[in-house]
């Protein structure tokens, strides 16, 4: 269970996105909606749905985000991000409201109860990042960035990759023009790529972990959650069942404690 804010009142609570505050790719499930709009063929939807389930299944390693990526910011080549944003805005509750984690609803409202600033960062396009962000009633997304011309279209190139230790540079940069307190700060991740992150601050908790990062977690006591109960987030949070969490070790005593194909929805890409 979180603790009272008294004690950290300029702390955060960090969120990756995909598998930890939602049940699967945030870029990859807009897949058909995108295919729908004419922005996706009908061999670029199928990707999305192998790499969909290879995601659920497997997850991703360095190797594979960085071929999804390379692959997918040249699909996404001469794509309009006022479109994308456009689209994804109207389409966020149809396609991401059934996915969400209860126990990650929770946390969050916890943490804003407990006056945590609370910020979703991930690989994912900020174009999906953003509304998700708004829709789940969070402020404040780090997220990656695509290069655009003069005409509002994608170049194909990266402008900022929140990813790995990017991830970590960008919170320790917030921190420092935010008035951030690291050490009493949490980060939320369930995957090995995101150990920089999880490094930052001082409670690192992982949610349903990919097994290079349940090891790492074993080794180091830090805590273990599971969220198991997608759910709708129609439902109000305040009625949501509280997470039950699997302590790892003593260490935080008190405390709470994609990608794969699709940068394509230029907007696709994750993995926090």
């Amino acid at each position: 269970m979180v603790t009272d804010s008294a004690t950290s009142p300029i702390a955060a609570a960090f969120f990756d996105l995909d598998k930890t505050i939602i049940a699967k790719s945030s870029a990859l499930a807009f897949g058909r909606p995108l295919y729908q709009a004419g922005f996706l063929n009908r061999r670029a939807l199928l990707k999305t749905g192998i790499a969909q389930i290879s995601y659920m299944t497997f997850g991703a390693d360095h190797a594979q985000m960085e071929r999804a990526r390379k692959e997918m910011l040249e699909i996404t080549k001469g794509w309009d991000k006022v479109g994308i944003e456009e689209l994804v805005r109207e389409i966020v509750d149809e396609v991401v409201s059934p996915l969400v984690y209860a126990e990650a609803l929770a946390l969050i409202d916890e943490h804003r109860r407990v006056g945590r600033k609370v910020v979703i960062i991930s690989s994912s396009p900020e174009e999906i990042v953003k509304p998700l962000a708004r829709y789940l009633g969070v402020d404040h997304v780090i997220a990656s960035r695509a290069k655009v011309d003069a005409e509002g279209l994608y170049t194909g190139e990266m402008e900022f990759y929140a990813y790995a230790e990017s991830k970590a540079d960008a919170i320790r940069e917030l921190a420092l023009t935010e008035g951030l307190a690291l050490p009493d700060s949490f980060a939320y991740s369930d995957s090995v790529t995101d150990l920089p992150m999880l490094e930052t601050v001082g409670h690192p908790v992982v949610v349903n972990p990919d097994k290079e990062l349940a090891e790492i977690a074993g080794e180091r006591d830090w805590q273990t959650m599971d969220f198991e109960r997608p759910v709708t987030i129609r439902t109000r949070l305040a009625t949501l069942p509280r997470p039950v969490p699997l302590i790892s070790g003593a260490a935080l005593a008190g405390v709470v404690g994609g990608a794969l194909v699709l940068w394509a929805i230029r907007a696709r890409q994750k993995l926090s």
